[in-house]
């Protein structure tokens, strides 16, 4: 499954689309502070089990390190999933 990106000024998601659906995604916003604030992630429930939320996460952080911004976490989720694995995620935390 491939995740896309798309944003417009300073909102943005991360998503996987399926024959024209989100079945997936991540919302975000960006701020001139250089912080990436990940808002709401939601997966459908045909793909829970699957680690498409922890993929998503992924992204974004990936996304967040190459332009260079810190990542804070509204989404329970994310945050969730960014305290569990703060070695792997230290350089946007």
């Amino acid at each position: 499954m491939h995740i896309q990106q798309e944003q417009s000024g300073l909102k943005g998601s991360f998503f996987i689309e399926e024959n024209g659906s989100r079945i997936a995604e991540m919302t975000f916003s960006v701020s001139d502070a250089r912080i990436l604030t990940i808002l709401h992630t939601e997966v459908d429930e045909s793909l829970r089990g699957k680690s498409i939320g922890f993929k998503l996460v992924k992204e974004a952080a990936t996304f967040a390190g190459k332009n260079h911004y810190k990542i804070v976490a509204k989404c329970s989720f994310a945050k969730a999933v960014l305290d569990k694995k703060k070695e792997e995620f230290k350089d946007v935390l």
